[in-house]
């Protein structure tokens, strides 16, 4: 990856961060896309304070023409673009009775249609450079679980326009790459479903079972890098996804033991105890 052009979409924390110091490290250029321009500032500063090269670029996949600038400053700077990784998103956590029509719209909005402005955005310059397409799905892209309809819906789409559009791009020299994370530190189940961080929520996952965001950068880089079809990331979320295509009835039995919606988790133990 030395001397790649790198646009990382979410890249002001947790995973596209680590993916950008990872990039740096192996001596890529970045491209720092998020909303928080404040965060994203800081982790660009960083970088180049440690002899690396990145920029910062303020941008919202969820609007239109937000990403074409991304791109079009990458250009600017360094005269083209090698690789792009669509991380941004977020999870909306709650049953289907209780999630309104807007809710699955905003999900919908960033995971799915965020990653197609995005690399609808950044595919002129990919094919002048043969370059490769990274999409951040989930394990939630293959198993479903209780309260997490939207972002499943979000994730399993991921998924599919990945498969669908490496076979259209082949002929141009263009990877896609899906890549799918377990359970990694990050801020996305300290934020609510309005994307408000709460940073002194604890975590429902156990510690145990959550991979350093370092380690799922090493995973996600080395996959970009061979331009490998897809990546399971953690080792918790390739057993997942093992038993979800060969042993299913397994998944089935367990997912439901699994549930986001912590609030309601609690009243039903109340309600069993009373």
């Amino acid at each position: 990856m030395k001397d790649n052009v790198v646009l990382i979409t979410g890249a002001s924390s947790g995973i596209g961060e680590a993916v950008a110091r990872e990039l740096v490290r192996r001596g890529a250029k970045v491209v720092l896309c998020a909303r928080r321009t404040d965060l994203l500032e800081k982790v660009a500063a960083g970088l180049r304070g440690e002899g690396g090269s990145a920029i910062a670029v303020a941008c919202d996949v969820s609007k239109d023409g937000d990403p074409e600038a991304a791109v079009a400053r990458a250009v600017a700077e360094w005269g083209r673009l090698d690789t792009v990784l669509a991380n941004a998103g977020f999870a909306i956590a709650g049953r289907l009775e209780a999630l309104t029509l807007d809710d699955y719209r905003r999900q919908l909005e960033t995971n799915l249609f965020g990653t197609i402005r995005t690399l609808k955005a950044a595919l002129p310059e990919l094919k002048k450079t043969k370059g490769r397409i990274g999409v951040v799905g989930s394990v939630n892209g293959f198993v479903g679980t209780p309260a997490t309809s939207a972002y499943c819906a979000s994730k399993f789409a991921v998924r599919g326009l990945c498969d669908a559009i490496r076979h259209e791009l082949k002929a141009s020299g263009i990877s896609v790459t899906h890549i799918a994370p377990g359970f990694v530190a990050s801020e996305i189940r300290a934020k609510d479903n309005r994307e408000v961080v709460h940073r002194h929520a604890k975590d429902p996952v156990p510690a145990w079972l959550v991979a350093s965001v370092e380690s799922a950068a090493n995973e996600i880089v080395n996959a970009l890098r061979r331009r490998k079809r897809e990546q399971i990331v953690t080792f918790h979320g390739k057993v997942a996804v093992f038993l979800e295509r060969h042993l299913p009835w397994i998944v089935a039995a367990l997912a439901g033991t699994v549930d986001a919606d912590r609030r309601h988790d609690r009243k039903a133990r109340s309600a069993s105890a009373g």
